[in-house]
Order: C-alpha cells, then structure tokens, then sequence
C-alpha cells in the first residue's frame, strides 16, 4: 500500500497552495505547486459549468507536465435573485457587462460594486447565494477523479471583513453571523465550498490508492511503489 505520494496543483495562488498541502498533509498526501505554471499558457475557461472549466484546466497543464498527477479547480459565486449569476463568469463578471460607474481598488471591488448595483434593482428578491468548487484531477490528459463543494450564504451590504477576497466580504453565513471575509484562515478552509471539494478529493484519492486502482498508473508501477 502506498505510503505517501504527490498532486501538482495547477495554481499560482500562494493562499490555495498552502491550504491544499495543509489538508492532505494528514492523509499522507503531498501537493506542490505544478512546475512552471506561471509560464504555461492558460486554457481558455469557456465551459458552461464549474466542472467543464476544472476539467479544461486538468487536462491541458496534465498535458504538459507528463506523469504528473495535476489538479486544476474552477469556482465561483451564484446568487440566486440573478438566476444563477455571476456563475462561471465570476471572475470577469464587472468585466463582461462592462460596467464602470466609478473607480475600484481592483478587479474583486469592481465585481462586487456590480454585483450589489444589480441586486440594488430587485429590492424585493432573496439574498441566497451559495459559493461553489469544482477540482479535476488528471493524469497526462486523462480525468481521473472528479469533486465538488458548495456553501450556502446570503449576499449582504454593505461589504464586511478584510481576511478574504473575491466575493467573500459579501457573503454571511447565517449561522456564524460572519461573511467569509471575517473568518480566521482554519474556520474559512473548515467552512468554505474550496475546502469540502478538496477533502473530497483527498477521500477519493486515497481510496482509490488503498484499492490499487493508483490512479491511472499500470499495475507493475502501481507494485512498484507500494
């Protein structure tokens, strides 16, 4: 049985690294950050899902870095008054409906000044969000584990907190009565939909090592490393 091995994550983000090598380290799993993925070109995220956009990413940075067990994670906000939106798009949502009323600090103030100008037209509408994740795991092209997560909240303003970024100083989780942008870094990873799709990850991975399935790896290296 396998002992210990290592997933790339296909990040530049020095936050998400840290917070995927602390959760596996527990389950004798390393994760690094994919050799450089800095100057890799990016993949077009022109899926219609969380998933799709995952996916896209998996594949083509497994691609190029060949053996390597890469994972690429895609995420976002939906807001239900906006039937789903900013969805897929919630990086460049601002962006997309080309909205400038005013000067912003960055792309995440310009997004949520967007956000909260459409939802200042529908007074009346619910406040429900929820934050989703989706993480791919591939192996020279090939999909080879699939997770999910996802945190229910409501969009509040004005924005509270400074801890987080993104959407996160709008969004309350009701029973903590704290946006994300409040919570300290172990309750965010606790509470959060990046978190629970990547212990998921992390069950599915190990399980399928334990069952010496290993990953996509033929059955005299899976001896091999065992």
């Amino acid at each position: 049985m396998w002992d210990s091995f290592t997933l790339y994550a296909a990040t530049t983000n020095a936050g998400k690294l840290r917070e995927f090598a602390e959760s596996a380290s527990g389950a004798g799993i390393e994760v690094l950050s994919l050799p450089g993925v800095a100057e890799m070109p990016e993949p077009v995220e022109d899926a219609a899902t969380f998933m799709g956009n995952a996916e896209l990413k998996a594949v083509a940075y497994s691609l190029a870095a060949p053996g390597l067990l890469v994972f690429a994670d895609d995420s976002g906000l939906e807001v239900d008054a906006l039937e789903g939106a900013p969805g897929v798009r919630s990086a460049r949502f601002a962006e997309d409906r080309a909205f400038e009323p005013g000067s912003y600090a960055g792309k995440d103030d310009r997004n949520n000044a967007c956000l909260l100008d459409l939802l200042s037209r529908e007074p009346f509408a619910p406040r429900t969000a929820r934050f989703v994740c989706a993480l791919a795991l591939a192996r020279d092209g090939e999909i080879l584990v699939r997770a999910t997560g996802s945190v229910d909240g409501e969009i509040i303003n004005p924005p509270r907190g400074t801890k987080g970024f993104g959407y996160d100083p709008l969004f309350l989780l009701p029973a903590l009565q704290k946006t994300m942008a409040e919570l300290e870094p172990e309750w965010k990873w606790r509470m959060s939909h990046r978190g629970e799709a990547f212990r998921d990850l992390i069950t599915q991975v190990r399980g399928r090592a334990v069952s010496g399935l290993v990953l996509g790896l033929d059955s005299a290296t899976a001896r091999e490393q065992r």
